[in-house]
């Protein structure tokens, strides 16, 4: 009883990680587009501010 307890758990804390990396990757993604359109901005300011 104790070990089918434990392994149920353990599959729980399993599969709740992996799905919170599996969604990370969307937001990851996500955030680096935006850095990257953000950083384009600022780089086309300064050349018009040359």
């Amino acid at each position: 009883m104790r070990t089918s307890l434990a392994k149920l758990f353990l599959a729980l804390f399993l599969l709740t990680g992996a799905s919170a990396v599996l969604s990370a990757c969307n937001t990851t993604a996500g955030a680096g587009q935006d850095l990257s359109s953000a950083g384009q901005a600022i780089t086309n300011s300064a050349e018009r501010n040359k």
